[in-house]
C-alpha cells in the first residue's frame, strides 16, 4: 500500500526514472539493439495517441462556457515576447562564438514555444482552472505559429522552409493533439453526456495517461543528450541555463498571476512549454544541439511540476 501511495504522489519523477532507464537500458545493452529497432516506430505512434488521450479526457471536464480571453493571458503572452527580444538581443552579441550562440538558441526554444498542450492537466491538479487555461494553449499556440517562422530566419541563413509552411506545420502539429480531442470533448458533453460523466468521475485518469507521455519524452531526451555531437562542457551549460530559465519562467508567471488574480494558471502557463514542438523548431531552423535545451527543459519543467504538486497535497492535508 505505501508503495502505491508512493506512486501516486510522485508520478512524474517515477515517469522520468521509468524513461531514462529503459532508454540507457536498451543503449548499453546490445542484445536490446534488434528489440530497440522494432520498438521505435511503435513509441511513435503511442507517444501522440497518449497525448490525445490526456487531453481528451480533459477537455471531458471543461467548462466551455470559461472559454474567454482573460487579463492574465495578455500578461504572460507580453512577458514571453519580451524575454524572446531579450533572449534575441543577446544572440546577436555573441554570433561570432559558435558555442555561446548555441547555448542561447537552445534557451530561445525553450521561451519561444507554445505554453504544453498537456498544461491543463496539471493546472487541474493544482486547484487551477483547466477552461481559461485551455484558452491560454490555443492562444500561445498561434502566437508561436506566428512568431516562430518570422524570428528564426534572422538567427540562421541556411532555412528549410518558407514562413507559411512553417506556420502551417505548426498549426498541423498543434492541431493534432490540441484541437482534435477539445472537438471530441465538446462532442461529448453535447450529446454522450453519460459516457462524459464517467469519464470525468475519474480525477487522475489523464494524469496517469500524461505521465505515460512523459516516460516516453524522457527517453527521447536521454537519447538527444547521448547521441548529441557536443562537447561535455556545452551539454552541462544548456542543461545548468536550461534549469535556470524554468525557474525565471515560472517566478515571472507566478509573479503576473498573483498580480492579475490567476497565481497557478498563469506560473503554469509561462514556464511549461510544449516541448516537443521545441526540438522540432531547434531540427526545422537552428542546430541539433540546441535541441538539447528542450530536452532538458522537459525533465526540470516536469520536476518543478512535482515539488508543485507536493506542496499542493501537503497545503491541502493542512486545510482538512
Amino acid at each position: 500500500m505505501n508503495i502505491i501511495k508512493f506512486l501516486k504522489d510522485w508520478t512524474l519523477p517515477v515517469s522520468i526514472t521509468v524513461g531514462t532507464v529503459c532508454y540507457l537500458t536498451f543503449y548499453y545493452v546490445p542484445q536490446l539493439d534488434e528489440l530497440g529497432t522494432q520498438l521505435a516506430p511503435v513509441f511513435d505512434v503511442i507517444f501522440p495517441l497518449f497525448v490525445f488521450l490526456t487531453l481528451w479526457v480533459t477537455f471531458c471536464k471543461v467548462d466551455f462556457h470559461q472559454m474567454r480571453p482573460h487579463r492574465w493571458h495578455i500578461g504572460v503572452l507580453v512577458a514571453q515576447l519580451l524575454l524572446v527580444a531579450v533572449n534575441i538581443g543577446i544572440i546577436f552579441l555573441v554570433e561570432t562564438d559558435v558555442e555561446q550562440k548555441l547555448l542561447w538558441e537552445a534557451m530561445l526554444t525553450c521561451i519561444i514555444g507554445p505554453a504544453a498542450s498537456a498544461s491543463p492537466v496539471v493546472t487541474g491538479k493544482l486547484g487551477g482552472n483547466i477552461s481559461t487555461m485551455t484558452t491560454y494553449v490555443l492562444i500561445s499556440s498561434l502566437a508561436s505559429a506566428l512568431l516562430i517562422p518570422l524570428v528564426f530566419p534572422m538567427l540562421e541563413q541556411a532555412i528549410k522552409v518558407s514562413f507559411i509552411e512553417a506556420f502551417l506545420i505548426i498549426l498541423q502539429k498543434v492541431s493534432i493533439v490540441l484541437l482534435l480531442p477539445l472537438v471530441l470533448g465538446w462532442l461529448m458533453q453535447h450529446y454522450m453526456k453519460g459516457i462524459c460523466a464517467k469519464i470525468a468521475a475519474m480525477p487522475n485518469l489523464s494524469f496517469y495517461f500524461w505521465a505515460i507521455s512523459l516516460s516516453i519524452t524522457t527517453g527521447i531526451t536521454v537519447k538527444n543528450i547521448m547521441h548529441s555531437t557536443a562537447s561535455l562542457t556545452l551539454l552541462l551549460l544548456i542543461a545548468v541555463t536550461t534549469f535556470v530559465l524554468c525557474w525565471v519562467q515560472f517566478g515571472i508567471g507566478r509573479a503576473i498571476g498573483h498580480h492579475l488574480g490567476e497565481e497557478v494558471n498563469a506560473g503554469q502557463a509561462l514556464f511549461q512549454k510544449n516541448t516537443a514542438l521545441s526540438i522540432w523548431v531547434a531540427y526545422m531552423y537552428l542546430h541539433p544541439v540546441a535541441s538539447v535545451g528542450a530536452g532538458c527543459y522537459v525533465l526540470w519543467q516536469n520536476i518543478i511540476n512535482s515539488l508543485e504538486l507536493w506542496q499542493y497535497r501537503k497545503s491541502e492535508k493542512v486545510k482538512n
